[in-house]
């Protein structure tokens, strides 16, 4: 018979290098109707947790989408209202894009809690920090950037995730593209790249050791 400590320290073990190996999946400037769900059919398929950052008026407009993604064990996180340079707005918008989002995210889904931001282009100033801090926002970061809004190919972004990943390393993904960069003929094939590349980086980390977790819980 099994010692019953034994057990205990080996699961303690096999836990802990879990977390150790833990890699973070994140994806900005959604909910897109053409993109997001196909995102969300991979990553159920693999059972990988993900957390989206997405755009407030977005959210409000992609209600549906939201409520997928919570009711799927995912993570949904404030990305402002419009995706501006925050470094360049006056205290008021900042505030405005920080807070309403936040409100957008919880009329869309009331069982959602935000408790992440990511300012647009990665660009924090004191002000930024402060204004998030305020909201009951933890500053969200990335480690690890493959470009794919780019769209540089599959294997490109599948490369270079796996050329930089490391413990604890936040991928940065997409599954919409900010206001102000919408083109004409906008449909699946905007994140289509990012789509097969995710089918592709999701068994390769695991090969590789990797654990997708969701973020550590904020305390």
């Amino acid at each position: 018979m099994k010692d019953a400590n034994c057990s205990f320290e080996a699961h303690r073990k096999c836990a802990s290098d879990a977390v150790r190996r833990s890699v973070y999946l994140t994806f900005d400037d959604g909910p897109n109707p053409y993109c997001t769900p196909g995102i969300l059919d991979v990553l159920a398929e693999y059972r990988a947790p993900a957390t989206f950052c997405v755009l407030g008026t977005y959210a409000a407009n992609e209600p549906k989408l939201i409520r997928r993604m919570v009711a799927e064990g995912h993570e949904v996180a404030n990305h402002t209202m419009t995706h501006p340079d925050l470094s360049k707005c006056e205290s008021t918008e900042v505030q405005y894009e920080i807070l309403t989002t936040s409100s957008a995210i919880m009329s869309a889904c009331p069982q959602a809690a935000v408790r992440r931001v990511r300012a647009p282009y990665g660009i924090w100033t004191e002000e930024v920090l402060d204004k998030s801090a305020k909201a009951g926002l933890a500053a969200l970061y990335w480690s690890v950037d493959p470009r794919d809004w780019s769209c540089p190919g599959v294997d490109a972004i599948v490369n270079a995730v796996l050329a930089s990943v490391h413990p604890g390393a936040i991928v940065l993904l997409h599954d919409g593209c900010p206001p102000n960069e919408l083109g004409r003929g906008i449909d699946a094939g905007l994140r289509n790249q990012t789509l097969k590349a995710l089918c592709h980086l999701i068994p390769a980390l695991r090969d590789r050791g990797f654990a997708i977790c969701p973020l550590p819980q904020l305390h």
